[in-house]
């Protein structure tokens, strides 16, 4: 247990260092965005376009990890709508977003380096993979029931064209193209090119959980208890366990692609989930659901690390 809370331990240090700098003074809150933007923009893409051409692309796509962790998302997402808006009867605008909460891993920001300490250099493909989950699937039908909910009458269509220019933008899935590509016609960047990317792709890890930290800093729960219990036992325990379940039903898979599938689930939901809240209108749930769910998964991650450890899941 000792050898996984040294691997979990300086992951979360990382993050109380963000929180402790933000509180301290040492950086404000416009300065944090400043630090979040180089990740989202910069960092994460040359992440995903190094690990995609690092590799031939037939060793990139794993069709059973994508209907693996695809449909066991979908799986969560369909839960969180059915107990949200059917049983409970809250807004559609709402049980979107706890949907969302249940279901988009962090998985640039905290599930990338979990994985990449435990997995090794595979982490970054199975971050591509799931960025293909999370921007193609996840992201766009929370957002398009959001809108739908926000305005009364608002068509499919129109939720879909905001939505689809919204992703038309996301630097994760330019480079994600961009990678693809490389990988697929065999093209390799020029050397300096290729420097600056893995320089970038190394900063990826350190900076994102310095900026779930600052994040943090002046989020409280109040007053939420049900919706925040609802939305963090859907994400670190129900989104995991439907993973597993695909991954049994479906074909074998290589035991690396069973961990790191598992660790990805594991990990909270997306940094920008606050942001989203705010839009529309539940931003308190969802800054309070976050601040839960991301100091939960310490003990969420070790938990599965060690477990994942005893399956001999993990390389070594």
């Amino acid at each position: 247990m000792l050898a996984i809370l040294g691997i979990t331990t300086p992951i979360f240090l990382l993050i109380g260092l963000g929180y402790l700098a933000m509180r301290l003074r040492i950086t404000s809150r416009e300065q944090m965005q400043g630090v979040s933007t180089f990740v989202l923009y910069f960092a994460l893409p040359a992440l995903v376009i190094r690990a995609l051409t690092e590799y031939p692309l037939e060793e990139v796509v794993h069709l059973g990890y994508l209907l693996a962790y695809g449909l066991g998302s979908a799986l969560i997402f369909l839960l969180a709508l059915l107990v949200t808006y059917r049983w409970q009867r809250q807004p559609l605008t709402t049980s979107a977003l706890h949907a969302l909460g249940m279901t988009a891993s962090n998985s640039g920001f905290i599930g990338f380096p979990v994985a990449l300490m435990v997995l090794g250099s595979p982490a970054a493909v199975f971050l591509a993979l799931n960025m293909l989950i999370e921007n193609l699937l996840v992201i766009p039908a929370a957002l398009i029931l959001a809108e739908m909910g926000s305005q009364r009458g608002a068509s499919v269509g129109a939720a879909l064209r905001q939505t689809a220019q919204r992703l038309a933008r996301n630097p994760i899935l330019l480079g994600l193209a961009l990678g693809v590509l490389l990988s697929a016609t065999g093209v390799s960047l020029p050397g300096p090119l290729y420097r600056v990317v893995d320089m970038l792709a190394t900063a990826a890890a350190p900076a994102a959980l310095f900026v779930i930290g600052g994040a943090l800093f002046g989020l409280k729960p109040k007053g939420m208890g049900r919706d925040i219990g609802q939305i963090v036992l859907g994400k670190l325990i129900l989104h995991p366990l439907a993973v597993l379940a695909m991954i049994l039903l479906l074909p074998p898979m290589d035991p690396m692609l069973m961990a790191g599938a598992l660790l990805f689930a594991c990990a909270p939901m997306i940094s920008v989930y606050p942001l989203f809240g705010q839009r529309y209108g539940v931003g308190d749930i969802t800054a309070a659901a976050m601040m839960v769910t991301t100091l939960a998964s310490f003990i969420t991650l070790s938990l599965a690390i060690w477990l994942l450890s005893l399956a001999g899941l993990l390389p070594g």
